[in-house]
């Protein structure tokens, strides 16, 4: 008779699972002793909140379902933060956690926690399994769910009497949803029309495309649209690699650190077609004043989205990639030709730049050489701050799925697990994490998993010795009050605190932390930059190297990310630099 452990890694098996990120703990003892001898790689890493970020990975670059397993208690409550990513991000994956027996549930018995209740607000369905009986069934929905509609993260929580329990008869996984019936088809024909129309008459179009481009594999849809309706396409962060970065046709990102052809593009266009994208506010900045002179198309998966945020002239609520079909099937091109143009000449005469420091690394010139040397090619993870905004400006992405980076939730950290989960996704492809020193060293224990897992994952540590973006606002909006983000050490407080008589005293000098030797410590190669004239060189180095490379870039430290859009201004209210 099969207990309920091995009902489960069954039931995982016939939905296709190859790969597990996950953490043991007590009650998942059962579950992880049927996975001993199991067809299903199991990806140990040091935190639980690596696994869901590991998995949340894994799902963005090969487009399926990612799993992650971890213990009740604080192994569940651990996790919350890339259920909440994975949320904001619209990503599927199924998170299994361990859960105390039925028996004691409420009694505030040891490591227990009401996890489905906590994941509520983050993610897009949770369930409890009371019973061995529920698994099957229990598990097909949580793959439909997480995969289907508008992807999201599902919770299925395994009181440990279920996995262990036994049963003399495996009920079939049937999938009983009969209040769950996603949106799907092309959208109404109607709406269709109305947006042909709207099209064919405008003079000034503008696609904007959103994340859902790239979730819904839509992007070679959108480029015959843009090809054929002779379109311009500006992008969102999560939209990129969703329409090819070095086409005519495209503007770079919009929003608050897009560029500024992108975002006068916006508050010129007399039509927006937004495709997949939730008119965020990171992207519109002030409503009230975004595309005050264009009608809204909105074409989206999801209808809560649309008329959430702004006023939206024409819904359509449907699959990107059939939308988009069906918009180019019958559309015709309008006279766009002065247009783009104008685009073209704006393009020209404002592209994106900084300013070159003799003997100081500027952070832009190491993304520009990755892309280089990478051709664009490569798959581009990234943590949250000042390094990612520069990755979206400088690394000019050509294939959908080649970006992954927390958009929505923003979540530091999130790199290095993340770049774990992209490189079991894509063993063929080069992996190259983008973090800078604040977000590397929120989940740095992961380095051990690339270790153990031998991945080959290039790490560039964008290292300013400050948390840069929270830096960059107290420069400009709060009078350059550097409160609390200096990342380096002061030698003094150091001596302090370990004793060491041997380290310099001079009060204020700073010692940056070695990455290198923290590399060293779990037998990854470690190379370090701080001359412009050694960037190329240790890109070359550590790209050609076999295995993990940590490459530490030792930046100008106040550099700011240009164009910017304070929060709350309009997009043509616009800083350029100093």
């Amino acid at each position: 008779m099969p207990t309920g452990a091995e009902i489960l890694v069954e039931s995982l098996i016939k939905q296709g699972v190859e790969v597990i990120f996950g953490y043991p703990g007590g009650v998942v003892l059962p579950l992880y002793d049927v996975l001993y001898d199991a067809p299903i790689r199991h990806v140990l890493v040091r935190h639980e909140q690596a696994a869901v970020h590991a998995a949340d990975a894994y799902a963005r670059v090969t487009g399926k379902v990612g799993v992650a397993l971890v213990t009740s208690g604080p192994g569940a409550t651990n996790a919350v933060t890339g259920l909440a990513n994975a949320h904001m991000d619209s990503v599927p994956v199924v998170v299994l956690t361990g859960q105390v027996p039925t028996t004691i549930l409420g009694c505030d018995s040891f490591q227990e926690a009401d996890i489905t209740g906590i994941s509520l607000p983050v993610t897009k369905h949770s369930y409890l399994v009371r019973q061995a009986a529920e698994i099957p069934r229990v598990t097909a929905e949580a793959f439909h769910i997480a995969a289907t509609g508008r992807p999201g993260p599902v919770l299925v929580d395994l009181p440990k009497n279920a996995l262990t329990e036994k049963l003399n008869t495996v009920p079939r996984g049937e999938i009983n949803l009969p209040g769950y019936k996603p949106p799907r088809g092309p959208g109404h024909p109607l709406q269709i029309g109305r947006a042909v129309a709207a099209i064919r008459e405008a003079k000034r179009p503008l696609v904007y495309a959103g994340g859902g481009v790239v979730a819904g594999n839509a992007g070679q849809d959108l480029l015959a649209l843009a090809e054929k309706l002779r379109l311009p396409v500006t992008a969102t962060l999560m939209g990129l690699g969703g329409f090819p970065g070095t086409h005519q046709l495209f503007l770079g990102m919009l929003g608050m650190h897009g560029t500024r052809v992108a975002n006068m593009a916006v508050m010129e266009a007399d039509l927006i077609i937004a495709v997949g994208a939730r008119f965020d506010d990171r992207v519109t900045g002030r409503v009230d004043r975004f595309a005050p002179r264009a009608r809204i198309v909105h074409i989206d998966l999801d209808p809560a989205e649309i008329g959430k945020n702004v006023r939206v002239d024409i819904p359509i609520v449907g699959e990107a990639g059939l939308v988009l079909a069906a918009l180019r099937e019958a559309g015709t091109p309008g006279e766009t030709g002065e247009w783009l143009a104008t685009l073209a000449r704006w393009k020209e005469e404002l592209p994106l730049g900084y300013q070159r420091e003799e003997g100081v690394i500027k952070p832009q010139e190491v993304i520009e050489e990755i892309y280089r040397l990478t051709k664009g090619r490569a798959v581009v993870v990234t943590d949250v701050g000042q390094h990612q905004m520069w990755t979206a400006q400088y690394y000019t992405f050509q294939e959908p799925r080649t970006l992954v980076t927390s958009g929505g939730l923003g979540t530091m950290g999130f790199g290095l697990p993340a770049a774990v989960g992209a490189q079991v996704g894509r063993p063929d492809k080069t992996v190259v994490l983008v973090t800078g020193d604040g977000s590397v060293q929120m989940t740095l224990q992961e380095l051990a998993t690339v270790a153990q897992e031998g991945l080959p994952v290039k790490i560039a540590v964008i290292n300013n010795g400050y948390l840069g973006m929270v830096r960059q606002w107290q420069q400009l909006f709060y009078g350059r009050h550097y409160s609390s983000v200096n990342l380096r050490l002061n030698t003094v407080g150091v001596k302090r605190a370990v004793g060491a008589e041997d380290l310099p005293t001079v009060e204020g000098e700073l010692i940056v932390p070695d990455f290198l030797k923290l590399a060293d410590a779990y037998g990854l190669r470690g190379l370090r930059a701080s001359r412009p004239e050694e960037v190329k060189a240790v890109l070359q180095k550590g790209m050609n190297l076999p295995g993990a490379v940590l490459m530490d870039f030792l930046v100008a430290r106040e550099e700011n990310v240009y164009p910017m859009v304070p929060a709350g201004a309009a997009l043509d209210e616009i800083l350029i630099g100093d």
